[in-house]
């Protein structure tokens, strides 16, 4: 028996849904169970979010414009990009498919949309100007001031941490949840800092002038860019239109079909295939009700955790920021030194010990951005070269680990090159720009292939709305970004 779905791709197969107990090894999924062993890919997501948005561009544009008029774009991006990543997992959970792979069910086919699906995720993210951008306080850890802007010593630090990630997932069992743990400790220090100081140093007029902010919908401040204001809804909550490169973790945490098609193993696991091609479930009274514990579970890891956390990862460092700036005497960032900005304006004031603390959270924002990021990549690329190349697994005989790690090494290289050309902002803004590109295509494949799943799994009429949604707002302000780069903007502020 097999469920057809879209073209140029195998027939799914059609088996059981896992029990979450099955799939966790647990009695039952209480609370315990829920945060100990179901929550972890949005934290991957979250590691990524709460960064080149929430740490550069979004106190870049608050220091610079205010609260007003950029408060309200924050907030609508990361309520359409959370929906946008629930759909995408949807497509992960009830086939056990990569996004990446599932775009090749979509006319005309996997020639077209896996090849160029890779391309453009690499084209965005290949900058490194996360990695570039932790250098620059790495830098000012080890120096005690920030780097000058033509100092490259920061850049040879932005490459020891892509070295790092290598080794992180080299030394892993499994690497979603080698990653997963990572963030555990990364996300959680940096929320918890972060609250810390803005209690204890911002007033409580800049924490209500930026939840005002957050909540009043107003016009763009006169003088930002399109540039920046597309880089900031891009890079809000996660990559608007990219997002679905990272939400393959649910395959290999093992959500729904995912836990019948494989993960990825890390050096130190054991040898695992991934199959080419995914499962799924029939409609049937057993099955329909396992679907809606599974989907329960994805609405906790994604409106508890992601959300919550997106949110909260994007105001406090805006309000941290805004805060420096009135500490500075009005001095406001620039592109050049927004990765330390808050640091420099708070040891200026306070010393050296909460400058050193407000650099630590700045690397390890940055630092999990480019941990998630630099995997991913790596990963949507296996992903889709085991999925449609019988020559390439015959080669690597079964085992993904034989491309996955070989190619991530070629990457670093690549991206050691780029980190050297730019400054590390510029390289995050094109890169979030590039990621609205993805809200011109996505979403429209992610309908066709949503709405050809099994019955139970279908989205509901008012999910292709918001989908949309992200179409519009997203793709306004890539197009906007184009017409900037080529000439003029196609609106003004």
């Amino acid at each position: 028996m097999s469920h057809p779905l879209g073209v140029s791709r195998p027939d799914l197969e059609v088996t059981d849904l896992p029990t979450p107990e099955e799939v966790f090894k647990v009695s039952k999924i209480g609370p315990k169970e829920l945060f100990k062993y179901a929550v972890g890919p949005s934290l991957i997501a979250l590691g990524i979010s709460i960064g080149s948005g929430e740490w550069l561009l979004g106190p870049l544009s608050v220091g610079q414009y205010g609260f007003v008029g950029v408060g309200w774009v924050i907030v609508v991006s990361a309520l359409l990009q959370t929906f946008y990543n629930v759909e995408c997992s949807r497509y992960v959970l009830a086939t056990g498919e990569t996004p990446v792979v599932g775009w090749g069910r979509v006319p005309p086919g996997w020639m077209l949309w896996v090849p160029l699906s890779v391309l453009i995720v690499i084209f965005a993210f290949i900058a490194g100007g996360w990695a570039a951008s932790a250098g620059q306080g790495v830098y000012a850890l080890v120096h005690g001031v920030p780097p000058a802007a033509t100092d490259l010593e920061p850049r040879w630090w932005a490459v020891g941490l892509l070295v790092l990630v290598f080794l992180i997932t080299a030394a892993a069992r499994r690497i979603s949840r080698a990653l997963e743990l990572a963030n555990w400790v990364m996300v959680g220090t940096v929320l918890l800092a972060l609250l810390a100081v803005n209690l204890l140093v911002v007033p409580f007029s800049q924490w209500w002038e930026g939840i005002r902010g957050f909540l009043t919908p107003a016009a763009p401040p006169a003088g930002i860019t399109a540039t920046q204001l597309g880089a900031l809804a891009g890079f809000t909550a996660l990559a608007s239109g990219l997002n679905w490169y990272v939400m393959g973790h649910y395959r290999d945490k093992g959500y729904g079909m995912g836990y019948r098609v494989g993960y990825l193993s890390g050096l130190r696991g054991e040898r695992r295939a991934v199959m080419a091609s995914g499962v799924t479930f029939p409609d049937d009274d057993r099955n329909r009700a396992l679907w809606r514990r599974w989907y329960r579970l994805l609405m906790v890891d994604m409106w508890g955790v992601f959300f919550v956390g997106a949110i909260l990862g994007m105001l406090l460092p805006t309000i941290l920021m805004a805060h420096a700036v009135t500490l500075s005497g009005g001095e406001r960032p620039t592109r050049a030194n927004v990765p330390t900005f808050v640091a420099g304006a708070l040891g200026d004031q306070y010393g050296q010990v909460v400058f050193s603390i407000a650099l630590v959270i700045g690397v390890l924002v940055l630092f999990s951005t480019q941990l998630g990021i630099f995997e991913a990549m790596v990963r949507v690329t296996t992903d889709a070269a085991n999925a449609t190349s019988p020559r390439l697994r015959r080669l690597i005989e079964g085992d993904p680990r034989r491309f996955y790690y070989p190619f991530m090494i070629l990457l670093l290289v690549v991206i050691s090159f780029v980190i050297f050309q730019s400054l590390p902002v510029g390289l995050v803004e094109w890169s979030a720009n590039m990621s609205n590109l993805g809200a011109l295509l996505y979403p429209f494949l992610l309908m066709y292939l949503n709405s050809k799943l099994p019955r139970p799994a279908r989205p509901r009429p008012w999910h292709y709305v918001i989908l949309v949604l992200n179409f519009l707002f997203f793709g306004f302000f890539f197009l906007n970004f184009i017409a900037d780069f080529v000439g003029d903007p196609l609106v003004t502020f």
